[in-house]
């Protein structure tokens, strides 16, 4: 009888259970349950339906109950930076307030106050990003400071979750690096810059590491679905999940989970902390094992996902219908088609521009960008995809060249995991402008690297390389040549 793990991946736009086990020496995946992820505005602020998400959590441990899959393990990653305040008695205080609402605009001033940028670097090695939870605090310190002088904790959002099925408040390192208030070097949270951000140090708890045993679901969820499990924490940031599951050929390999946002680097021992990084705007966000991933959060997948929405008429901003709607149902791959016809239009976009970040129109974010920088407008659906595609390449692109540039290392390849690995034309074009193979492959890779944290907790690797050697020989890899 197979000894079921079962890897609960939530995403910016949905969440989903993938059951995975150990069959004749390959790993399987099966998905059990999917559900939407949302965001609704309340309060002036746009927040993170987290009843939503327990629920759809719950609904998905019964239907492995129904199909007398249960699993022996379970995990939960999510994205980074959003975070959850609790009472002494675990209720919720305030919203979890979602990444992309405003309220951190002008808040680094405000923490410059207290920290330059240089110093905050050095000590955090995290790129700066408005919506790191460090400005999130400071706005939720203007705005409401109430709200931190009730808080008896603060868990990140996979915490929150993993809370609220067995009743155990833990703090995972992954997830919290990317707070921006972790010291690099020593793996745990800087009280000296909590402290001079006036933020309540009640708040900072202790850092788990990926493997550590969270408890065992509470009486009242064995009560709903059915069943009881042991719950362990994995790389709790789907980013560090991802970078698990890339079955690398060298040290000289670069990683790229691509979905929602790009996240493209190498693994390192040591964080890189210099000057040169921080103008690249480069992270050291922490991994499993005390791994680093040194690399680049870019603008991703968002861009094409809010293209689509636009076009096929989705509800955009909520209460207003989008005018680029006429009619047609558009799929990914009839996106990806039309920008093939417009490969000889020249424009392409700075991804990483705030003007992309939550714009109320990406078309129109798009059109103005070209405008402003003096290129040709585009016109068409073809036109705007191939400026994207040309973005994001380009991007990919200059991304390594810094990389290899400040760690010395000659880039060889790059290893393209996640949902964003089907797209066979962004994949052909980061060949074409890196002049590096491009592998591309495996799809489900944030799962499956949620699912090795357990596996090797429970003894079915002996370590990493021996979990990476089995997903190389378990799942489809694709190649793409470099210069053409």
């Amino acid at each position: 009888m197979n000894k079921y793990y079962l890897a609960i991946d939530i995403g910016a736009s949905s969440g989903r259970l993938i059951m995975g086990w150990i069959d004749g020496g390959s790993m399987k995946l099966e998905e059990m349950h999917r559900f939407d992820n949302h965001q609704l505005q309340k309060n002036g602020h746009l927040v993170w339906d987290v009843d939503n998400l327990i629920e759809g959590i719950t609904e998905g441990l019964k239907i492995c109950k129904s199909r007398d899959m249960i699993p022996t393990v379970l995990g939960i990653d999510t994205w980074g930076v959003d975070y959850v305040l609790l009472d002494r008695d675990g209720n919720m205080i305030g919203d979890a307030i979602a990444y992309r609402d405003l309220r951190t605009e002008g808040m680094d001033a405000e923490v410059k106050r207290f920290i330059d940028e240089k110093e905050l670097y050095e000590r955090t090695g995290i790129q700066k990003q408005l919506f790191n939870t460090i400005y999130q605090l400071m706005a939720l310190k203007k705005e409401n400071p109430e709200q931190l002088d009730k808080a008896d904790s603060l868990l990140m959002i996979p915490d929150y979750l993993g809370f609220k099925l067995t009743g155990v408040k833990k703090q995972e390192y992954t997830n919290a690096t990317t707070t921006n208030l972790v010291n690099a070097a020593d793996k745990t949270w800087d009280m000296e810059i909590i402290r001079r951000l006036g933020l309540p140090e009640k708040l900072f708890k202790e850092l788990s590491m990926p493997g550590t045993v969270l408890g065992e679901f509470t009486k009242e969820i064995q009560e709903k679905v059915g069943f009881n499990c042991k719950v362990v924490m994995p790389a709790t940031h789907d980013t560090g999940s991802a970078f698990l599951s890339v079955p690398a050929r060298s040290d000289s390999s670069v990683f790229l989970s691509s979905g929602t946002w790009s996240l493209l680097g190498l693994e390192n021992k040591e964080p890189i902390t210099t000057m040169e990084a921080q103008k690249q705007n480069l992270t050291n966000e922490g991994g499993a094992w005390y791994r680093y991933r040194f690399l680049k959060n870019i603008m991703g997948l968002w861009i094409i996902q809010s293209i689509r929405r636009e076009l096929n008429g989705t509800e955009y901003v909520e209460g207003r219908k989008s005018r680029y709607a006429d009619g047609r149902s558009y799929s990914f791959p009839d996106l990806i088609e039309e920008a093939r016809k417009c490969e000889d239009f020249a424009a392409d976009i700075d991804v990483n521009d705030d003007a992309f970040l939550s714009p109320e129109s990406m078309i129109d974010a798009i059109r103005e960008h070209c405008a402003k920088s003096g290129q040709p407008v585009p016109k068409t659906v073809g036109e705007i995809m191939q400026c994207v595609y040309r973005g994001l390449s380009r991007c990919y692109a200059d991304t390594v060249k810094e990389i290899s540039a400040i760690t010395g290392k000659e880039i060889i390849s790059v290893n393209i995991i996640g949902g964003g690995c089907q797209d066979a034309y962004l994949n052909e074009l980061t060949a074409r402008t890196t002049g590096l193979t491009v592998y591309a492959g495996p799809i489900e890779g944030t799962a499956i690297g949620n699912l090795v944290v357990q596996m090797i907790e429970e003894g079915e690797f002996d370590d990493l390389q021996a979990a990476r050697d089995v997903i190389f020989k378990s799942f489809e890899i694709k190649e793409y040549g470099g210069k053409q």
